[in-house]
């Protein structure tokens, strides 16, 4: 079945629907409150801008160490469908604490609200990949993960522009809450369609401390040679996307010389390339899970991310932006690594649903979620000390390009399999 029909799939459409608006919404409330504390932190706190804007980035993604794990029992203990019901009501009070805390000045309020949206994804993450398998055929799995991940990336594009816009007009913090209500309200009405999926493990007792839960789910998750070895490729992936998009405004301003529409033309450029990626790999391998493609991610991910740092100039070009064609030069690399990123991606995410067992596949996924977290903040903090150290953020783009092509080569050599696969692809048999 194509992508196009599995959207009109009661099995795979609710589902969809509700992860997009879930993503959006996050984004939306997350770049609005970073945007509206950035142009009017006076009338909220004496922190500086930085200070809030990397606060803020901290709060949300602290749930995913603490929360995955207990998140993962959840989806194998319970009902899915139940649980993502659950969570898009959650949603809903979040937004209304926001809006108590827009209404009363509370940056606190606020900073809780962040943080339970937080909690909110947290929750919701094994559920959507853990589903798939039960609610897809085989031959289906590798389409529904490429619509998912197109999905995910376009809600954040869509949902950074949205937020920051909402940030700027009149009034912005009540357009805020009233839009960010709407799509939670829309979410649990698509969450209400999402086909029943029973626990995998109903009798499955719940460890109360999440820590040791999460030193057990990653243990167990380490069992599975190819399991895991797909998490790191996917946790890498998350680090290396979230290097270029740091840099974005920065690297717009600084080496480009362009503005704020610089800055949404890198971030549209690069989230279109892993959408149409993402979507390739379904006619790209047949309907299956092609590891094949995952090498051949891995090769653009890296050419193209040095192609980036050789393309930059050295000075800001004068003149038109769009004019110069050292931009268009940048902006094709960027699309090409989105595109090459969802080769990679799209793979891995399959490989870990299918090899996982059933009875464990949401904690798999939780681990995947953990680690994920971990890399970004590593690279978040690793990419701060280079800068500080003096690197250029091109030169940072090349270090990131060659780290991945160590990551790869580790991949590789630990499993031969995506290698031999990618042979194969690329001189298929008759």
């Amino acid at each position: 079945m194509s992508q196009s029909n599995l959207l009109r799939q009661r099995r795979f459409l609710p589902l969809f629907i509700t992860q997009f608006l879930g993503a959006l919404n996050d984004n939306v409330f997350k770049n609005a409150l970073v945007v509206l504390l950035t142009f009017k932190t006076v009338e909220w706190t004496t922190l500086s801008p930085g200070i809030l804007a990397n606060m803020a980035a901290g709060i949300f993604i602290l749930p995913f160490f603490f929360f995955s794990a207990s998140a993962g029992q959840f989806a194998d203990k319970f009902d899915k469908a139940g649980i993502a019901r659950l969570v898009k009501l959650l949603e809903i009070v979040i937004i209304l604490l926001a809006g108590a805390g827009f209404a009363a000045h509370s940056l606190t309020l606020l900073m809780v609200a962040l943080f339970l949206l937080g909690c909110h994804s947290t929750l919701f993450g094994p559920v959507k990949y853990a589903i798939l398998p039960e609610q897809l055929r085989a031959n289906e799995l590798i389409g529904g993960n490429a619509l998912i991940e197109a999905g995910t990336f376009v809600a954040i594009l869509a949902g950074t522009l949205l937020g920051g816009l909402l940030a700027a007009v009149p009034d912005g913090t009540a357009w805020i809450t009233a839009t960010s209500l709407v799509i939670a309200v829309a979410g649990y009405g698509a969450s209400r369609f999402i086909p029943s999926a029973p626990a995998p493990d109903p009798q499955l007792r719940l460890q109360v401390n999440p820590l040791a839960e999460t030193w057990h789910v990653i243990g167990h998750a380490r069992t599975n040679r190819m399991v895991f070895l797909a998490i790191l490729g996917i946790s890498w992936f998350w680090l290396y996307g979230a290097l270029f998009l740091a840099q974005f405004p920065a690297y717009a301003k600084d080496v480009l010389g362009g503005n704020e529409f610089a800055v949404t033309a890198l971030l549209a450029v690069f989230t279109i390339g892993i959408g149409v990626g993402s979507l390739a790999c379904e006619r790209l391998s047949g309907g299956r899970v092609e590891l094949g493609l995952v090498p051949l991610g891995s090769i653009g991910l890296t050419l193209f991310g040095l192609d980036v740092a050789w393309a930059s100039p050295a000075m800001p070009p004068d003149g038109s932006l769009l004019g110069q064609w050292v931009v268009w030069h940048v902006l094709i690399d960027l699309l090409l690594i989105g595109v090459f990123g969802g080769f990679f991606i799209v793979p891995l995410y399959t490989l870990m649903q299918e090899r996982s067992e059933p009875s464990h596949r949401a904690r798999v996924i939780a681990a995947n979620n953990i680690l994920n977290a971990c890399f970004m903040v590593a690279g978040a903090l690793g990419a701060a000390a280079l800068l500080s150290a003096g690197l250029s953020i091109p030169e940072l783009f090349a270090i990131g390009a060659v780290g991945n092509a160590v990551v790869a080569l580790y991949i590789y050599w630990r499993a031969p399999e995506f290698a031999l696969r990618f042979v194969a692809w690329l001189a298929p048999t008759k």
